[in-house]
């Protein structure tokens, strides 16, 4: 007997989700096995490289106390926090792409999930709090955060984001077990309550973030654009003004200003790389994410597997991404892996290190009307 002749209306429309549910599952169209193991052999290697680079970044800050600053603090806990992920959620997705399957349980998938959102939150808070600390550098030149701050607003944001992620595994919201992803994902809800933490998750991890850090970037790069021009106009009427006096030998003045403005933006110009490669990585993963909860349709489809193992593989890139630029960008992290390597892998002589910083970061980016040119 159906049970839409024995049962309310409520458990007649469950049972009919259900079984519609169960139809599309056995029609999910998944990757081939080729594609699948490749894409999982490059998932072993994204967890290798994510591990090991941010574990340099962990060690020299460990390590070395002259780069204990404020802002490597918050780097190496952005590292920190891509080792939690590479370690504890990515082994568990690159197996369940291989098999298409979910072999490690239920709960084990609730507390994925929240792992999973527990460090994606922690890192993007790091680089909330990095991108308004240059704001306030650049823009206002106000320096106010030293080491003994970074580590309160640290430890803040690891707070925030657990609290902010125990939901999916204290019973509050639904995560489903993958029979639709390689992970476990937000599903499809029409609970206004899971609903709205998913808005929620996607406002904290990606909206709010997104909107401080570009209206920062902007105010920055706007600044930065008008301090190359003062320094460039201060620089022609030294030039004038050496000229007459000394001759030609002034005209060597402006392209010292300009090796300096070039060390000036450096440093922002690398922050900037990680806001555009987290941007990159987290823009389909959101509009994933709330299409799933609010599109029966979307999270139904056939081709939903594919949509989420891209995905998925493209959030968890950021991990890699990070560390790659570092060894690209900062030069002492490129010396301190030369430390770290064995010797028998030195090709290049080692170059001994400064125990002091250079100079305070307001200094570095400030230019203001009355500063000397030889700044």
């Amino acid at each position: 007997m159906s049970p839409c002749n024995s049962s309310s209306i409520e458990d007649c429309l469950s049972h009919l989700s259900n079984m519609t549910a169960l139809s599309t599952d056995a029609s999910l169209t998944v990757l081939p096995v080729p594609l699948r193991i490749l894409l999982a052999v490059i998932m072993m290697f994204m967890i290798a490289i994510g591990f090991l680079g941010n574990a340099v970044v962990c060690l020299i800050v460990y390590q070395k106390p002259a780069m204990r600053s404020a802002i490597n603090l918050l780097l190496a806990t952005l590292a920190f926090s891509d080792i939690m992920l590479s370690i504890f959620c990515m082994p568990f997705t690159a197996v369940t792409v291989i098999t298409v399957n979910w072999y490690f349980g239920s709960y084990f998938c609730q507390i994925s999930a929240m792992l999973y959102w527990f460090f994606v939150l922690e890192g993007v808070s790091i680089l909330l709090i990095i991108s308004v600390d240059r704001f306030l550098i650049i823009v206002q030149r106000q320096d106010k955060l030293n080491p003994h701050r970074a580590k309160v607003m640290i430890a803040v944001s690891w707070v925030l984001s657990f609290c902010i992620s125990c939901p999916s595994v204290v019973g509050w919201t639904t995560m489903k077990v993958p029979a639709q992803a390689p992970q476990c994902v937000l599903g499809y809800t029409e609970s206004p309550a899971e609903r709205a933490y998913a808005i929620l998750l996607s406002v904290t991890v990606f909206f709010i973030p997104f909107s401080i850090m570009l209206y920062s970037y902007l105010c920055i790069l706007n600044t930065v654009r008008r301090n190359a021009v003062r320094i460039h106009n201060h620089a022609e009427s030294l030039c004038l003004s050496q000229v007459s006096k000394l001759g030609l030998m002034g005209l060597q003045r402006p392209h010292q200003i300009n090796v300096d403005m070039s060390f000036k933006t450096r440093a922002f110009t690398t922050i900037l790389i990680l806001f555009i490669g987290f941007s990159i990585c987290w823009l389909p993963h959101t509009v994933f994410s709330l299409l799933s909860v609010f599109s029966r349709q979307f999270y139904y489809s056939p081709s939903f597997y594919i949509v989420s193992t891209c995905v998925l593989w493209l959030s968890y890139l950021k991990s890699v991404f990070n560390p790659m630029i570092y060894c690209w960008r900062i030069k002492k992290f490129r010396e301190a892996c030369m430390e770290f390597m064995p010797k028998t892998f030195q090709i290049l002589p080692k170059v001994p290190s400064r125990t002091r910083r250079r100079v305070r970061p307001s200094t570095v980016y400030v230019c203001g009307e009355h500063q000397s040119s030889s700044v």
